[in-house]
């Protein structure tokens, strides 16, 4: 069908992103009603992902898989997390935003940036007219895709069984996959999008290889500002002073899956290093005499 208002869809994207984040803003700030954030924002990406690949209309074996895996990964997260809210209430993230009309379109702008950002890699492969033969970076993706979705989904269902359970309450979740990872389900999200980015390279051309910064900033955001940093911080005031706790943060990766015997033994200047055992991590933790914390 050819070209809407760009050659790669990036004007077309951000137009319907923020037409449709607009949208679910004025319904949450008119009805006080925020059940429905998380679901608008992964619903977005399956948007964006169906519009580029049947504007374009190519219809590229590369360009269909990854509007499939899209898809299927937003649906899938989408569906859980509307589920999951419904079922247990209101969001806490909001509390203080119901109020405050300015903090929640802060939000919601931020919502829209994170949609159209993180999408870059399908959105340019959707507008590109190359199609090379399928190459090596293609599977390698599909595969790191394939992993990092049965990890988070894997992890979004171990943990909401634990809450759901009575004998849990008060406890943290160390059971599974979170057994070897205190947020095994933003390493499975932060792959799968790699994934997605390295099956991506095959028709990258000159500055489209920019998309790379789909995949950083879904990095960036999870590690220093919405994700581990408040999941850390809740937990810390929660349990921090519960020896139990401190025991599992101590052997147990903050965000790559490792055998926490090996993970509790590594030095901490590894860990800082390389596997993202960061000082934010653990400000809110009560100090014990000798922590190197």
């Amino acid at each position: 069908m050819g070209t809407v208002i760009d050659s790669h869809f990036l004007a077309l994207t951000a137009i319907v992103t923020v037409s449709y984040q607009l949208l679910f803003f004025i319904v949450t700030a008119l009805l006080k009603f925020d059940k429905v954030t998380d679901f608008a924002g992964s619903t977005n990406f399956v948007i964006l992902a169906v519009l580029t690949l049947v504007v374009k209309g190519s219809w590229h074996f590369r360009q269909v898989v990854l509007s499939l895996l899209v898809i299927i990964w937003g649906l899938r997260l989408g569906l859980f997390l509307l589920m999951r809210i419904l079922q247990w209430g209101e969001d806490r993230r909001f509390d203080e935003m119901r109020a405050n009309l300015g903090k929640l379109a802060i939000f919601w702008i931020f919502q829209a940036v994170w949609v159209w950002t993180v999408s870059l890699p399908v959105t340019v492969v959707n507008a590109s007219d190359r199609d090379p033969s399928l190459r090596a970076v293609d599977i390698i993706g599909w595969i790191m895709w394939s992993v990092g979705i049965i990890i988070e989904a894997t992890a979004d269902q171990q943990k909401l069984t634990f809450k759901n359970s009575p004998e849990n309450r008060g406890k943290w979740c160390n059971v599974g996959v979170w057994n070897y990872s205190r947020h095994p389900n933003y390493f499975g999200e932060i792959f799968l999008w790699w994934g997605i980015f390295v099956s991506s390279t095959a028709v990258l051309e000159g500055l489209e290889w920019l998309v790379i910064f789909g995949p950083i900033f879904l990095t960036l955001l999870l590690l220093f500002i919405s994700g581990l940093p408040l999941l850390e911080e809740s937990a810390d005031k929660k349990y921090g002073n519960v020896a139990g706790y401190r025991i599992y943060k101590r052997r147990t990766s903050p965000l790559i899956l490792l055998p926490p015997g090996v993970y509790g033994n590594l030095p901490s200047w590894l860990k800082t290093a390389f596997l993202f055992e960061l000082p934010l991590y653990n400000k809110n933790l009560p100090q014990e005499e000798g922590s190197s914390w």
